[in-house]
């Protein structure tokens, strides 16, 4: 389980259920991956989670963290815990988008108007169906994180009306949705992994690109980037999702104990998520970065302009999930 190649799935399966069958005997180390960097909070809420596991276990799990992109892009983590050569990854719930179309439910444009709304719908109903159709693919769902709202920066203007939007070439995840919110604002959105982005941003591919606060610091996007405006366009997810398989075949005080882990962990997450959201934002601008306020009149010009997405997101994924999170969304 330490080889970092990539096996078939079938007898990458194989391997990892007969080493973890017998594990009430011996130590199982899990291998678990993510594009987040040290620094990030869900990085560090992982610490937790591999404490936490080892002390609920009673010794017989361990995890191996990856952060960082160690092993590979999102999209590559994502397959490999499908085809079972890693056990778990924690990644922006975009990059399931195209396995699980229904996720995309909750990634509809200027929805939510803050992490209460956002987090009430993904812990009921509505995540309870997300998660359901991951595990028709082959994943368990540990947690949900909070990676927040994200926002626009550019190498070429300050952003302050609708047409400041035109003819940017903008960086986005692999989201359907996300892409044909920006192709509404006028803006040329371009589907990348987030380890080709910095090099991207910096030999001028493409314009600019659109994280919350504490990604852009985390990843040092100010050092390319000069303008940051506070779209606030999506709240955004991180789950945390295990090869189904191999969690099925821990026995059941281990499968406890890998889910109470994670249940420490996302709390602690979320909690840090909140306390740095404020803080990254008041670094990027001592970096430099330029920062220009949305006025409430842009924001709905945008919210306007974007109306459509959410017409197609009901038909591709059903309306009835999308009037959930909506009706979430308007909760006071």
């Amino acid at each position: 389980m330490k080889s970092r190649r990539f096996l078939t799935a079938p007898a990458a399966a194989a391997i990892l259920l007969a080493a973890l069958l017998p594990a009430a005997a011996q130590q199982t180390t899990l291998r678990i991956a993510g594009n987040f960097a040290a620094e990030h909070t869900s990085s560090k809420a992982m610490e937790t989670f591999k404490s936490e596991l080892a002390r609920l276990s009673n010794g017989t799990l361990s995890a191996d963290l990856f952060s960082g992109m160690q092993l590979g892009g999102a999209q590559e983590n994502v397959q490999a815990v499908r085809a079972g050569t890693i056990f778990a990854t924690w990644i922006g719930v975009a990059f399931v988008s195209r396995l699980v179309p229904e996720v995309e439910a909750v990634s509809l444009p200027f929805t939510f108007e803050g992490r209460e709304q956002a987090m009430r719908a993904i812990d009921g109903p509505v995540g309870d169906l997300i998660e359901e159709k991951l595990a028709a693919k082959g994943f368990t769902a540990l947690g949900w994180m909070e990676l927040g709202s994200r926002h626009v920066t550019n190498s070429k203007r300050p952003l302050k009306s609708l047409d400041d939007f035109k003819g940017l070439k903008i960086r986005m995840q692999p989201n359907e949705t996300h892409l044909a919110t920006f192709r509404a604002l006028g803006a040329n959105p371009v589907a990348m992994d987030v380890k080709e982005l910095y090099s991207a941003l910096q030999q001028g591919v493409v314009d600019g690109q659109e994280n919350p606060y504490a990604v852009i610091h985390a990843n040092r996007y100010f050092e390319v980037q000069k303008y940051l405006s506070n779209t606030g366009h999506f709240f955004d997810f991180i789950i945390l999702i295990a090869n189904k398989r191999v969690f099925e075949a821990l026995n059941a005080a281990q499968k406890k104990a890998v889910r109470e882990a994670a249940r420490t962990a996302v709390v602690q997450q979320r909690r840090m998520a909140a306390e740095a959201e404020a803080a990254t934002f008041a670094e990027l601008k001592a970096k430099g970065m330029q920062f220009d306020l949305l006025s409430p009149e842009t924001r709905a010009l945008l919210r306007k302009a974007s109306a459509g997405v959410i017409d197609a997101v009901k038909q591709r994924v059903g309306a009835e999930l999308v009037e959930k999170v909506m009706a979430e969304a308007v909760k006071r």
